[in-house]
């Protein structure tokens, strides 16, 4: 799963997530995307499944690209914990996806392959996403 290797604080705050993602919003690599159309957080474990989806799909066949990286810690306090004694540890890590930020991109296969893998990935992630295309 993906994690980073250093942060440079252990525990973050929650924060907010408004508005919609001007950075990422175009393909840059590949000529099919998934493009985000709601806020939420995707931990490392969705992202995990959703790749494993496409690389199942793609075989040795085209080349894609994750655009995004879980390294914001999400921390919760253990079972039958009572309340006090400080925040708990980190547990896992998510990305703060908005709308507009492009998420995969796919180079190297038909549209209608590509239409069908990330409609397969679509599934394993936990918001409402559109399939993009490069306009020549």
């Amino acid at each position: 799963m993906l994690e980073p290797k250093k942060v440079k604080h252990r525990k973050w705050q929650k924060g907010t997530s408004k508005g919609i993602d001007r950075k990422g919003a175009q393909l840059s690599f590949g000529s099919f995307g998934l493009k985000s159309l709601s806020t939420k957080w995707i931990s490392s474990a969705q992202l995990e499944a959703a790749r494993r989806v496409i690389i199942r799909y793609l075989k040795k066949k085209g080349k894609f690209w994750i655009r995004i990286f879980p390294d914001k810690p999400v921390t919760s306090k253990g079972n039958e914990v009572p309340m006090g004694g400080g925040k708990g540890s980190p547990s896992h890590y998510v990305f703060p996806i908005r709308p507009g930020k492009i998420i995969f991109e796919l180079d190297g296969v038909e549209e209608k392959t590509a239409k069908e893998i990330f409609k397969k990935t679509t599934d394993k992630l936990p918001i409402k996403t559109k399939f993009v295309k490069k306009i020549v």
